[in-house]
This record gives structure tokens, sequence and C-alpha cells, in this order.
């Protein structure tokens, strides 16, 4: 795409005057929380370093301690650029970082932000000097069970499928000059039945717009080739404009919309410049998808046609750097694994990803379901945590085409009684109605694997070892699982809350499989560990073949891609390397439904 920097955070929405703030920062441990009564700000006592962003429990950080430090600071200094800084303003952005993060620069507090998972930014520009600037941050983290925490243990050691802590910075800092007033963000939705896309512009004007001569130009390619230019007048910080794409031109097919999907990764260049008497005052390069995907009755439609999804588990944790990837070559690296094992998309797994992980999903054309960092713990304070985190990542990731499905709940992690307890089924409701304003065109998931309360999609969790047993439940006693007589899987669980049914939506096997295979006696995984890759392959291909022939099901999840800490079912290991030869479980994957 034009708009690609390497490295560049935010690939959605890209400007060319950046600088990159991750590497070596001083570095300290606060354990008796003493450094805001000290002033640690002006007067940063600490000397030991840290590579960020990596956190200090890995190997990448360079000090690699896995005991729990809920306090812990930062610091570095930077050049502010001559030639940007006293026009322009300086924002500093933070892709994340775990969990209450709070910021001074040149020893004044510049703000603060909770949550784990979601970017979070400042205007920082009033406390910014010439030449040289300090940069201090204090990360506070706990094993407070109530906060959206993902994979992340909240007791002292690694037990069942939860690992190491992450605190602190754990993906990129980093700032940009940007004019006064510019574009603070733009909403694209595809419309593939007009052809057209719709654009919601914000405008940050702190002073206002004065005057009738402020435009918005959008300009989009396709190929070089160009599709549409777009002249909008600002008259309020917020507008919206559509844009008709069947434009003569169109490479290869002369008046016709390209549509993306995984076989087709069609993407359009995009550009946003704002202007004023017809000169530019800020510009940003992006890019977007024409896709569209719905639900008609127990069917997924990607531009309308069946979508059979062949998804895979992916949690994101590497061997030396845990939930933060390496470098942008490991998150290639990984999709195109993926792919090469005939998946056609992932389950993000409890975590928010780095968004040039998405940025090359839709570059490469595989299928993303976006899910929350679960809590494990019921409350008012948990709900207002979630709830606005939630919205955050579904604000910050909207325009990626690549996400088709947000799962904001799994398990009934978080609302533990969900089946009974209407206030926990409130919870939900609200949470599936307001992702569905902000976003209604993609199925929202409630409660995915069971105990589904509103969801567009059911999704059934089943770690039978026996493909013939996995089978059977679900034909044998499907009619009995939708209504809710049954459990949907090996355990006790049901596919409904009470007072909830099935009202004839599409169903998945949302997870499956997990067979443990490293060939010693360390770690687990689902049902009996297998000692050999002819084994595996057996067990693989009988679970993926059971699941694909259930003919009232549209789609599987398999457990999982790689190896985590102490769960070792991956179809690879954590320096990922193939277990088995992919080309076999490609062809089980591929391989159409009632050929075997």
């Amino acid at each position: 795409m034009k708009c690609y920097r390497k490295d560049y955070p935010r690939p959605q929405f890209v400007r060319k005057n950046w600088t990159n703030l991750n590497g070596v920062w001083d570095f300290g441990f606060d354990d008796g929380n003493i450094g805001e009564r000290d002033q640690w700000f002006l007067h940063f006592p600490m000397e030991r370093k840290i590579q960020v962003p990596f956190t200090y429990e890995t190997k990448l950080s360079g000090i690699q301690d896995e005991t729990r430090h809920d306090f812990v600071w930062y610091r570095r200094t930077w050049e502010a650029d001559p030639k940007l800084f006293g026009e322009n303003r300086c924002i500093l952005h933070f892709e994340g970082s775990d969990f209450l993060t709070k910021i001074w620069v040149n020893g004044q507090f510049a703000g603060s932000h909770r949550g784990g998972y979601a970017r979070f930014s400042f205007d920082i520009t009033d406390l910014m000097r010439e030449g040289e600037n300090e940069l201090v941050v204090k990360a506070e983290d706990s094993f407070d069970a109530g906060q959206p925490r993902g994979k992340q243990r909240w007791v002292e050691k690694n037990f069942g499928c939860w690992y190491v802590q992450t605190t602190g910075i754990w993906k990129t800092v980093w700032c940009e000059y940007v004019p006064p007033v510019r574009l603070e963000r733009v909403k694209m939705t595809p419309d593939l039945e007009r052809n057209a896309l719709e654009t919601e512009y914000e405008i940050c004007a702190p002073e206002g717009l004065t005057g009738p001569d402020w435009m918005i130009e959008t300009v989009i390619t396709f190929e070089d080739v160009l599709i549409s230019r777009t002249l909008t007048a600002v008259t309020k910080p917020r507008i919206t404009a559509v844009h008709d794409l069947c434009a003569e031109g169109h490479t290869g097919m002369e008046w016709a919309v390209r549509a993306w999907s995984p076989e087709t990764p069609d993407l359009y260049d995009v550009e946003f410049r704002l202007l004023k008497g017809g000169k530019p005052v800020d510009e940003a390069g992006s890019y977007f998808a024409m896709r569209q995907i719905r639900i008609d009755g127990d069917q997924i439609l990607l531009n309308g046609t069946p979508l059979y999804q062949r998804l895979i588990l992916d949690q994101g944790y590497w061997k030396d750097s845990h939930l933060t990837p390496p470098d942008e070559e490991a998150l290639i690296l990984d999709i195109e694994r993926i792919q090469a094992l005939g998946f056609n998309g992932l389950r993000k797994h409890q975590k928010t990803e780095d968004e040039r992980f998405l940025y090359w999903c839709d570059v490469k054309g595989l299928l993303v379901w976006s899910e929350m960092a679960a809590a494990y713990r019921y409350g008012d304070d948990a709900v207002e945590e979630f709830t606005e985190e939630w919205m955050e990542i579904v604000r910050q990731n909207y325009n990626h085409p690549c996400i088709i499905t947000w799962t904001p709940f799994n398990e009934s992690w978080g609302i533990g009684r969900v089946k009974t307890d209407r206030k926990q089924q409130h919870f939900t409701e609200a949470i599936y109605h307001l992702t569905k304003s902000f976003d209604a065109n993609r199925p929202v998931i409630v409660n995915d694997g069971w105990e589904h309360t509103v969801s567009d999609i059911i999704t059934l969790h089943n770690y039978e070892e026996k493909g013939e047993d996995l089978q059977r439940h679900y034909t044998e006693r499907w009619e009995e699982i939708l209504a809710g007589k049954v459990s949907c899987n090996t355990g006790d669980h049901m596919a409904f809350a009470d007072g909830y049914q099935y009202r004839g939506q599409p169903v998945l096997i949302s997870e499956y499989g997990g067979i443990a295979f490293n060939n010693d006696d360390s770690g687990w995984g689902y049902g009996n560990k297998v000692n050999t890759r002819e084994e595996f392959i057996q067990r693989y291909d009988a679970v993926t073949t059971a699941v694909k022939d259930l003919p009232h099901v549209c789609g599987f999840c398999y457990t999982q891609i790689t190896d985590v800490q102490q769960e070792i079912n991956g179809l690879l290991d954590m320096e990922r390397n193939f277990k088995v030869d992919p080309e076999i479980i490609k062809e089980i994957n591929e391989r159409r439904r009632g050929t075997r």
C-alpha cells in the first residue's frame, strides 16, 4: 500500500513526521510505591536499563524478572525536531501499557490512562521545550481479577492456560508532529451494495473553523488508477461524505468494484487532505477494502457468498518477549505460517494485537475475530473498566477489513454467573448493543463457547479427544443442545443462558483439538498427549474431519497455532517451527467436506 511505512505503529492513518521512542530507557522498580511522593518525575533515581517496548518480565527487555512488581518507572530523553517543533503540535502515543499509566514531560504531569490493550495519546506541546526533553512514565499493575487482563495470571505462578503477567509498556511509544487544525480520525465504512465508501471525518480545531474555505480532499486509487476525487466542505468538526467507486478505468474490471476476500485481498489506497484556501494544511494516508460480512439465516456471508471459516486460535505470545512481537517480521511470519497450514482466518484470543499485525492480515487476506481481554471477577468497577476499554479498541480498529467479528466475551470469564444472573446478562446485552451502535455491519459474538445471551453467531467449544465421539454428540443430540436440554460440550455447559434460546443463527465450533505434542513430559494439552507425528496427524485428521462433516456447522477454530509457555498444544512450537509437515495439515483443512 502507498501509505505503508515499515515499523509505523498506526498503518491505517499514516503521517510523515513521527519519531519512534522505543529503545533503551532508564528503569526501576518501586515496590514501596514511594516514587510519586519523592517526585521521581523531577529527579529520576534509577540507573537500571530496559529495552522498550519489552516488559521487565521478558528476556528481550534485558531484565527477565518474572516476579511481581506492581509499580515500575521509566525515563528517557529525546530531541524535539527543530524543523517541526514550534508551529506544530506534538502528540505522544502509547500503543499499549498495562495497566494504569501516568506520564510526566519535563517534570510536568501530562496525563494518565487506564487499560492495558488500547492505544492512548496526549498533546504534550505545551510541556515541551526546544532541544532535549525528558519523558518519565509510571506504570501501575496488580493481580486484581476485576481488571481486564486476558491470559495474564493473577497469582504468583502460572496455572492452567494463564501465563506470566505483562507489566507496563509493552507496545511502541512514539510521537508525531501535527498542525493545530488537523484531521483527528476518519471512520471508513464500505457499502458494497451501493458500490460506495462512506467516510466520517473528525476535525481537531481548538479555536474553531473560521472562514468558508476549509475543505477535505479525498483521493481514492486502485493500483495507481484514479477511482475518485472528492471535495467536501468543512462546516463543522464532524462531517460525512459518500464516494462512488464505480469509475471507468478500474484495472481489469471497468465500472466494477474490487471486493476483498481471503482469495483476493484487494485494497484501495486513499489520501486525505485538509485544505484551507486550496492549500494543504494536514495530510494522512490510508487504505480500505470493499467487503461485506453479514448473517443470512444460519449462514455467514462474505460479499454475498456463504463463508466457511477455517480458523486457528492465536494467542500472540513469543518465547523471549511474551505478548510483544519481537519485530514486524515476526508478525508477518505468523500470518504466513497460518496460511501455509490451510487456515483462512484466526481468532486473536484474549489480546488486542499490534496494529501492524492487522495491516498484514488486510494485505494478505486473513480473516480475524477481534476479542477482548477478559476480567475474572464481576463487579461495578470491572463493568466500567471493561466497557471503556472495549469501546476504545473497537473504535481504534474499526477500519481494518480483516476484522469480520467482534468477540467481547469468552467462556463466561468475568461473568461467571451469566447463566442465571440477570445483572450479568444485562451487562452482556449492553456490550452487544453498544458495539452494534458503533458498528452495525459486523457480527458480535456474546460469550464465545457457551451460555450465550444475545449473539449473532452461536459458538461452541469441545475438546473431545476422539473424532467419532465429537461427531456423535453433535449429530445425535443436536436438537437437544440447541434447545438447552443437554450440554453443548463434554462438560456441563449449556449453549444458552437461562431465558435465551436459539433463533436460527449460524453455528461454529470455535475451539476444539488442542492436541499436546512435544515428545517429553512437560506441559499440557487437551486429552492424552501424542508421542509421534503419525499419532498427531491421525488425531488431527479425525477431530477436524468430524467437525467439518457436521452439516449444521459453518466453520471451525482449532486450538492453537503455537505453544505458549506451559501449554504445548500448538501446531508450531514457541520458536515457530512446524511440528508436522504443514502440507499435510493444509490438505486436511482444505479437503472438501464429506469426501474423506
